[in-house]
């Protein structure tokens, strides 16, 4: 399979773009400002320097400045080549290199040397690989655990096609969070994520809670892809019917033209009405707005909710200081 660069523009031809009344403008409430920042130059330069990708700048994450600036990082492991094509995503697709197993090493120095709080590490799919490259999550959580004691750690995992003794890899090593992003309603799962499966979602986060019920899980969903309130609200209850305890849910935005358009913004009552809805149903935490995204206030997330942290960490230290 060739690699098809992120040329912004690769997704969908213009002779399959649907002719409907769509937003021509964003609204007042989507305003993404620029990254800057003396922090936000040095964390840059660092991930070059250590030949590292970061999901922030390859998904043109909206609130990277806020993020690094806040001392959590996103890292994409598994290389930039991804074995799926999804219409709202800019990462490569095609065949992938073989997995660098000393990319973890890498990632855990670079944790260190940032001196991060929260470390977030996603990857590419590797469905070439029976285990999704599942060992890469567990070889790294367990090496900033050792180099950076402290820093928590998220997963945001790949759905493995529901495979068990995949999942069970990375739940092995225990993060604090893990993650796996849901996207959209069912209805649009052949057209968002064409590769994917909602049964290998709800498997993967059904299992995730069954393995480890200490470990926080998570999803997130997209809007403005074409679904209904209503849509999203049963999408939501399943995802807390699976055990899932966080929520994130923010407004899509086209990478390129190209790409999926946006058919309709969500308005801030929207998302307000959204967040205690899910709120409602039992989730442990809610973030809901705009320009959310998955790893969005994801340090507080953790130390407000996590049995894991606590117990390696703050039980530690109050054993100490007695």
């Amino acid at each position: 399979m060739p690699i098809t660069e992120p040329t912004r523009d690769r997704i969908i031809r213009p002779d399959q773009i649907e002719v409907t009344p769509r937003p021509t403008r964003r609204p007042e409430w989507i305003r993404v400002r620029a990254p800057a920042g003396e922090n936000y130059d040095r964390l840059q330069q660092l991930m070059r320097s250590k030949a590292l990708n970061t999901v922030c700048e390859e998904a043109m994450c909206p609130n990277i400045g806020e993020c690094w600036g806040a001392g959590t990082g996103t890292f994409l492991m598994m290389g930039n080549i991804c074995t799926r094509s999804c219409g709202f995503c800019d990462v490569k697709h095609g065949r992938p290199e073989a997995l660098d197993f000393g990319e973890p090493e890498r990632v855990a120095q670079a944790v260190k040397d940032m001196n991060l709080r929260h470390a977030v590490i996603t990857s590419v799919n590797r469905d070439e690989r029976k285990d999704g490259g599942a060992p890469i999550f567990a070889m790294v959580i367990r090496r900033i655990r050792e180099l950076q004691p402290g820093c928590s750690i998220e997963v945001l995992i790949p759905d493995f096609k529901g495979s068990r003794d995949a999942l069970k890899i990375v739940m092995d090593a225990r993060p604090e969070i893990l993650n796996h992003n849901c996207e959209t309603v069912p209805r649009l799962f052949k057209k968002v994520q064409p590769q994917d499966n909602y049964a290998w979602t709800e498997a993967t986060l059904r299992n995730a809670k069954e393995m480890e019920p200490d470990v926080l899980t998570k999803s997130g969903i997209m809007v403005g892809l074409g679904e209904t309130m209503d849509e999203v609200k049963q999408t939501v209850a399943d995802l807390r019917s699976w055990g899932v305890d966080i929520l994130t849910l923010g407004q899509y935005l086209q990478p390129s033209r190209k790409h999926l358009p946006i058919e309709r913004y969500y308005t801030p009552e929207e998302f307000t009405e959204l967040r205690e809805y899910a709120l409602g149903l039992g989730f442990k935490w809610a973030e809901c707005g705009p320009l959310v995204r998955s790893s969005y206030h994801a340090d507080k997330q953790v130390r407000a909710l996590s049995p894991v942290y606590r117990k390696l960490y703050e039980e530690g230290e109050t054993k100490r200081e007695e």
